[in-house]
C-alpha cells in the first residue's frame, strides 16, 4: 500500500461513523468490545498519552489471531499494547485501532513452560517458582509481557529471553503461523527479527525450565525483589530503562556522570535513584518525556562522545511535536501508527 493509499484509507478509518462500524463489527466477529476514544495513559506504566480511536481487549491466543487478522483485512493501522512498559505514547494518542493483549494462558509439560504472549513475566516468574521449576527467575524483574520480552529479548541481572527460549509462536504477514527457534527469531541484544517485521506478531513462547527446590527459587526471587527495591524507582510512574547500554559501558552510568540526576522538564525528571530511569511526577507529559529523553541523550554525546540509543519506544501521532520522527517501526514496539495493516507492537 503506497502512502497516499494509507492516508486515503485512514481518513476513512477515522472519521466516527466509520469507527463506529468498525466497532460493532469486530464486535461481531471477533467477539470483544471495541471502545471509542478511549485513554491511553491508564494503560501505561509512564501514564501519559492521548486517546486511541479504538481500543480493544483480547483475553486469549484465539481473539488475539482474529483481530490481528481483522485489521489487516481492512488495512486498519494496528498497535498492539502489552502492559504498556517501556513505552511513551503521544499526547495526540494513536490512531487505528489498538488492541490490549491480555492472552494470559500457560501450562508446564515437563521441563517446558509455554505460556502466551499476554502473560506478565512477573507472573511467569512465580507460577514456575511454584512449580519448582527454575530458569525464569530474572522475570520478575521485567514489568512486560511474554511477547514484549520475545519481541525484545528481555533480560536482566545476568540472563535474557535468549537463553531460556526454545521456540516462539509467530503469526506472519501472510496469515500463516510458525514456530520459529531462537536462531529464527534472530535474537541479540534487546533486538530481535521481530523488531523489524512489524507484520509478525508472537502468539506464544516455549522456555526450557529445569527442577530445583521451590524454597530455594523463593530465596532468589526475594533477592531480586530486594535488589529492586533498593536500586530502582518503584511506585513512580516511568516507561523502566529509558536508555539500551552501550558496548562495554553502562547508560546510568554515563547519564550520573554527566550530572543529570534529577534534570527536569515539566512533570518529567531523570531518577535520582536510578539515573537510566526518567519519571513522571504526575503532571508530566508525553512531551515532556520525549524532550528530557532527547535533551538527556544530546548531553551525554557531547560530554562523552557516546550516543545513547532509547529503550523506550515512542508510539502513536507525534506529528504536531517538536521532537524529531518517532523510533523506528517494529513488531513489538514501535511507532506504527501510520503503517496501514502492519502490527505495531509495545510493552513490551
Amino acid at each position: 500500500m503506497t502512502a497516499a493509499a494509507r492516508d486515503e484509507a485512514g481518513a476513512r478509518v477515522f472519521c466516527a461513523a466509520a469507527l463506529t462500524a468498525l466497532g460493532g463489527e469486530i464486535a461481531r466477529r471477533v467477539g470483544v468490545k471495541a471502545e471509542r476514544d478511549a485513554p491511553l495513559a491508564r494503560f501505561t506504566t509512564m501514564r501519559v498519552g492521548g486517546p486511541a480511536d479504538l481500543f480493544a481487549t483480547v483475553h486469549n491466543v484465539h481473539e488475539l489471531r482474529a483481530i490481528v487478522r481483522f485489521a489487516r483485512s481492512r488495512a486498519i493501522p494496528l498497535t498492539l499494547l502489552g502492559r504498556g512498559s517501556d513505552v511513551v505514547i503521544a499526547d495526540a494518542g494513536i490512531r487505528g485501532l489498538v488492541v490490549q493483549n491480555r492472552a494470559e494462558g500457560s501450562q508446564l509439560d515437563g521441563e517446558r513452560y509455554v505460556a502466551e504472549s499476554g502473560m506478565p513475566m512477573a507472573r511467569a516468574a512465580t507460577e514456575t517458582q511454584k512449580a519448582g521449576m527454575t530458569g525464569l527467575e530474572f522475570g520478575l524483574a521485567i514489568p512486560g509481557t511474554v511477547g514484549g520480552a520475545v519481541w525484545a529479548n528481555a533480560g536482566a541481572h545476568d540472563a535474557d529471553i535468549a537463553a531460556i527460549l526454545e521456540t516462539a509462536d509467530v503469526l506472519l504477514g501472510d496469515g500463516s503461523e510458525a514456530r520459529l527457534s531462537v536462531a529464527e527469531l534472530d535474537l541479540r541484544y534487546r533486538d530481535s527479527r521481530l523488531k523489524h517485521r512489524p507484520d509478525e506478531v508472537a502468539l506464544a513462547a516455549t522456555f526450557r525450565v529445569a527442577a530445583v527446590e521451590p524454597d530455594a527459587i523463593a530465596a532468589r526471587l526475594d533477592e531480586i525483589r530486594r535488589w529492586r527495591r533498593d536500586h530502582q524507582p518503584l511506585g513512580i510512574p516511568s516507561a523502566g530503562s529509558t536508555f539500551r547500554n552501550p558496548p562495554g559501558d553502562s547508560a546510568g552510568r554515563l547519564i550520573e556522570s554527566a550530572g543529570l540526576k534529577g534534570r527536569r522538564i515539566g512533570g518529567a525528571s531523570v531518577s535520582e535513584k536510578h539515573a537510566n530511569f526518567i519519571v513522571n511526577d504526575g503532571r508530566g507529559s508525553a512531551a515532556d518525556i520525549r524532550a528530557l529523553v532527547d535533551e538527556v541523550a544530546a548531553i551525554v554525546e557531547r560530554e562523552t562522545g557516546v550516543r545513547l540509543e532509547p529503550e523506550v519506544v515512542f508510539l502513536g501521532d507525534w506529528s504536531g511535536s517538536e521532537s524529531a520522527a518517532p523510533s523506528a517501526a517494529s513488531s513489538e514496539a514501535p511507532d506504527a501508527s501510520t503503517a496501514g495493516p502492519a502490527a505495531a507492537r509495545a510493552d513490551s
